[in-house]
């Protein structure tokens, strides 16, 4: 008993800051909201138009707004970040509510639907680089890991029950009231954004242009960041497409099975996300991020071979859960090694830098189609998992020193 004491008080370590039980709270419903819209969106956009070509498009757009990160990432760092993240939640509140009016009023269709997927995958990443930089400022320095687990979990835990709750709301509701209860979740987290309490901006006077500039500098002028980028776009390109793009593929082909057990696989990988995540937050320490980073980045890339290569659906979800806990080991690590690393003033243009990284996903999507016709689904992942930790393992030696 004394030992799940002590667990779980290193594990909500980072609650006793009012600060970050706020914010904590505001991003849960916000990414429950979030998984909620792209299932509901998703299925609306397939059932009503029949068009796979038109889901592609949906799934596109949610990737619209990553190029405009380091922008937002800019912004974050002259005005107040609490601010510029109740300016986020309530657009989306806002288009959330004018979906449910369309549909209750009966004028519904799909463009209106594509127009607020593409709102949503404008300000989304922004979304993301302001909330990761509101953490930094808000809990103390030797909280950072903790924090940083715990926040993970809002994700994670919005991959498996966000999109649960999406489904049985859209299907016993409809989609207007369905759409309701998202602006209620959007709602609700914008009135827990307006308790979180934040420090002043920093404005330098200078133009966001070249503020931008100084931020882009910052960063190359770090090793630590520099490699921190590189790594978060490597695994984008090699890692990140069989769980996040080819799993239907997997699911049909591989396994030979359903809708089901494709919902079967996603739940599992997030599952040991989370779990991933939990235990990073109860504990991890920030002196360990580069190790951690490392670690969870060579984990990953074993598994995605064994993946391969396991038979069955069962061991597949096992080997899958693995899998999720080492990325969420090694994306939350890079995440405080980069916080840690930054100042206080920079830490929205990182965050914005960081989310660039997002970029290397669809190119490795991309990649990965023709080379699974040629060579098939075991030998691409296979490759792909040795070109990362290949190039994983130079980069790591290659800077040691710096390092």
């Amino acid at each position: 008993m004394g030992a799940v004491r002590a667990f779980r008080k290193s594990l909500l370590t980072a609650f006793s800051t009012p600060g970050f039980r706020f914010q904590w709270s505001a991003d849960l419903l916000a990414a429950w909201a979030f998984e909620m819209e792209t299932l509901i969106l998703g299925w609306y956009i397939l059932v009503s138009t029949g068009s796979v070509f038109l889901l592609t498009v949906f799934g596109a757009l949610q990737f619209s707004g990553t190029l405009l990160a380091p922008w937002f990432g800019t912004l974050a760092d002259r005005v107040s970040r609490r601010t510029l993240l109740l300016v986020l939640r309530g657009a989306f509140a806002g288009s959330a509510l004018l979906l449910a009016i369309l549909d209750f009023g009966g004028w519904l269709g799909v463009w209106p639907v594509l127009a607020v997927a593409l709102v949503g995958g404008l300000l989304r990443p922004a979304d993301q680089v302001v909330r990761n930089a509101l953490y930094a400022d808000t809990v103390p320095a030797e909280q950072l890991s903790n924090a940083m687990g715990l926040a993970r979990t809002t994700m994670d835990s919005a991959r498996i029950a966000g999109a649960l709750a999406g489904a049985g709301v859209f299907s016993l509701l409809g989609f207007g009231a369905a759409y309701l209860v998202v602006t209620l979740f959007y709602a609700a987290s914008v009135a827990f954004t307006r308790r979180i309490e934040t420090g002043h901006p920093h404005p330098s006077g200078a133009t966001a242009w070249r503020e931008l500039v100084v931020g882009a500098r910052y960063i190359a002028d770090s090793t630590r960041m520099a490699v921190m980028m590189w790594l978060a776009f490597l695994v984008n390109v090699t890692a990140y497409p069989v769980t996040h793009g080819l799993m239907p593929y997997v699911a049909r082909e591989v396994y030979g099975t359903d809708a089901n057990g494709l919902a079967r696989l996603s739940a599992a990988f997030a599952a040991g996300a989370l779990a991933g995540s939990l235990w990073f937050a109860a504990a991890a320490r920030s002196a360990h991020g580069l190790r951690l980073v490392v670690a969870g980045i060579v984990a990953w890339y074993v598994l995605l071979a064994v993946f391969a290569y396991t038979p069955g659906l069962g061991s597949g979800m096992v080997v899958l859960a693995l899998t999720g806990a080492a990325q969420s080991l090694s994306m939350v690590s890079m995440m405080v090694v980069l916080l840690a690393q930054s100042a206080v003033e920079y830490r929205g243009r990182v965050m914005g830098v960081r989310m660039l990284a997002v970029y290397g996903l669809p190119l490795g999507l991309l990649a990965a189609g023709p080379v699974i016709d040629a060579i098939g689904f075991r030998a691409q992942t296979t490759l792909f998992a040795l070109i990362g930790l290949s190039l994983t393992l130079w980069t790591v030696w290659r800077w040691r020193r710096s390092l």
